[in-house]
């Protein structure tokens, strides 16, 4: 009695949602992995510092007298000039 021609869709309209529907599927998958990768990275670094800044330590801070000693000692500074900035320092 009633044939298939009454339907709205002869199946030529198929193919379109398929091109757009594979783009919205790399994107979704993409998505799932950057975040999975952004995860593991959160979990990995310890309060803020990472793993190569952990591995040398900052200098200790050192005192400006030690830091003239070491200058003189070099020979960077002479003899007088030494004794004069050890005078500054020392007040």
């Amino acid at each position: 009695m009633y044939g298939y021609e009454w339907m709205p869709h002869s199946g030529m309209g198929y193919g379109m949602g398929f091109g757009f529907g594979g783009v919205f599927m790399l994107v979704f998958w993409g998505l799932i992995i950057f975040g999975v990768v952004a995860l593991v990275k959160w979990l990995f670094v310890s309060n803020g510092v990472h793993h190569h800044e952990a591995q040398h330590p900052p200098a200790p801070r050192r005192d400006p007298l030690s830091i003239l000693e070491e200058r003189y000692a070099r020979g960077e500074i002479d003899r007088d000039e030494f004794l004069a900035r050890k005078q500054d320092l020392q007040g």
